[in-house]
C-alpha cells in the first residue's frame, strides 16, 4: 500500500467549507496511508503573534480581544462542520484556557520568551488539526511526540534519527489500525518536552522530515495555486505551472523568492528520493508540479522568482587584496551572528552580500566595520 504525506496549507483549511474540500480530497486517496499535515487556519498565527506583542505592550484588552476572534473563528468552524460536540468543544476551549493564562504572564512580566512564544504559536495548528481529524473522523496525532528538534526556540532544527525512531513507535502503529492520519505541521518539542516551532515554512519541513521517517511514496503540498508557475501571475499575467522540476531547480525557486514551497522541504525528499507534487486545494483535479530526481543540466530558464525584503551590505576595504584572509573574516562574523546571506559579489576593493532585511541588526553592523567602511542599499 502507498504512503502518502499531505500537507495543506492557511487557506486550504482556512474556513469550514475549505476543510471540507481538504476531506474530500483526503477520501479520494482511497487504497493509500495518508499522513494528513495542517497549518493553522489562515491569519490565526499572525493573530496569535499580534495577541502576544498586545500582552506584552500592557495592552491586555486588546490582547483578551484577539483572544476571543481566534476561539469565535474554531467554535463556528466546528458548528458548521456540524462537529460542535461537548468533547471538541471542550478542548478548544483548553487550548483557548492555556493562552489566556498565558498572556496575562505576559502582561505581567512585560515581557516573553522565544520558548513561550512557540508554545503561543503551536495553538494555531493544534486547534486547526482537532476541526480537520474531527471531521475526516480519524485518528489525531500530537507532531510533537514525533517531531524532535533542538531548544533553538522559534527556529528549532530537527533530530532526524530521534524522529525516525518516533515515528516508528507513534505514528506506524496509528497507521496499522488507520489509513488516515491527521497531525500538525510547523511545531515539534525538545529533549524536555517544551514545544518549538520550525520556523518560516515549517510546515512544508515537517511533511519532508515525516515523509523520509516513514520512507513515504510521494510528498502532496497542497496550497491555493496550481503547482509552481513559471513567474508570479499576479505580476505576469501569463504565467503557467511548471509541469516537471528537478530537486535541484525546486531549491533554487523556493529560496528565491516562489512561496508556495520551503527549500527545507525538499532536502528529506532528496535525501529519500521520494516526489514532491505541489497541488491546488481549489482546483484538486487541475495542474500540478511534479518535483523528482533528474539532471537539470542543459534546460532552459524554467522559471522567474523574486525575493522582497532584500537589502544588500557592502564592505569596502581597498587594501583587501592585500590581506589573507580577508573573505574568512568577513563571513566569520555572519557565521558568529547566525546570519544567512545569499548573494556574494566581489571586487578588487568591495564584497557586497544580499541577504533578508529583517536578519539586519546592530552587532552585525558594528562587527563588519572592524573590517572596513560599510553601506547599506535598501528598497532593492
Amino acid at each position: 500500500m502507498r504512503t502518502l504525506v499531505m500537507k495543506f496549507g492557511g487557506t486550504s483549511v482556512g474556513s469550514a467549507a475549505h476543510i471540507r474540500e481538504v476531506a474530500s480530497i483526503v477520501r479520494s486517496r482511497e487504497g493509500s496511508r495518508c499522513v494528513v499535515l495542517v497549518s493553522a487556519m489562515a491569519g490565526i498565527t499572525n493573530t496569535l503573534f499580534e495577541m502576544a506583542e498586545a500582552a506584552r505592550s500592557h495592552d491586555l484588552d486588546r490582547a483578551i480581544r484577539l483572544l476571543g476572534k481566534i476561539e469565535q473563528s474554531h467554535l463556528e468552524a466546528s458548528h458548521e462542520l456540524d462537529i460542535a460536540t461537548p468533547d471538541i468543544i471542550g478542548k478548544i476551549r483548553e487550548i483557548i484556557e492555556n493562552l489566556r493564562r498565558r498572556i496575562h504572564g505576559i502582561d505581567l512580566l512585560g515581557e516573553f520568551s522565544l520558548r513561550v512564544m512557540d508554545e503561543i504559536a503551536a495553538a494555531g495548528e493544534r486547534l486547526s488539526s482537532l476541526l480537520v481529524s474531527e471531521y475526516i473522523k480519524c485518528p489525531l496525532l500530537d507532531a510533537r511526540k514525533v517531531i524532535r528538534t533542538d531548544n533553538h526556540f522559534g527556529n528549532a532544527h530537527p533530530k532526524l534519527p530521534v524522529i525516525k525512531r518516533n515515528a516508528a513507535l507513534y505514528l506506524e502503529p496509528l497507521l496499522e489500525s488507520s489509513d488516515i492520519i491527521v497531525t500538525q505541521g510547523y511545531i515539534g518539542s525538545d529533549d524536555a518536552d517544551d514545544t518549538t516551532t520550525l520556523g518560516r515554512g515549517g510546515s512544508d519541513y515537517s511533511a519532508g522530515l515525516l515523509a523520509l521517517a516513514l520512507q513515504a511514496d510521494e510528498i502532496e503540498i497542497w496550497t491555493d495555486v496550481e503547482g509552481i508557475m513559471t513567474a508570479d501571475p499576479r505580476i505576469v499575467p501569463s504565467a503557467r505551472t511548471v509541469d516537471i522540476l528537478s530537486y535541484e531547480e525546486a531549491v533554487e525557486l523556493a529560496s528565491y523568492g516562489a512561496k508556495v514551497l520551503h527549500p527545507a522541504t525538499v532536502r528529506p525528499a532528496l535525501e529519500a528520493g521520494i516526489p514532491v507534487t505541489i497541488r491546488s486545494t481549489f482546483a484538486p483535479y487541475g495542474k500540478f508540479s511534479t518535483i523528482s530526481p533528474g539532471d537539470s543540466s542543459g534546460r532552459p530558464c524554467v522559471a522567474v522568482a523574486m525575493r522582497r525584503q532584500v537589502m544588500i551590505i557592502s564592505v569596502i576595504q581597498e587594501s583587501m587584496t592585500d590581506q589573507a584572509g580577508f573573505l574568512a573574516k568577513l563571513f566569520d562574523i555572519f557565521g558568529r551572528l547566525g546570519v544567512s546571506v545569499d548573494l556574494v559579489s566581489t571586487s578588487e576593493i568591495c564584497v557586497s552580500v544580499s541577504l533578508d532585511k529583517r536578519l539586519l541588526f546592530e552587532d552585525l553592523l558594528k562587527n563588519l566595520e572592524e573590517l572596513g567602511q560599510v553601506s547599506v542599499a535598501d528598497n532593492r
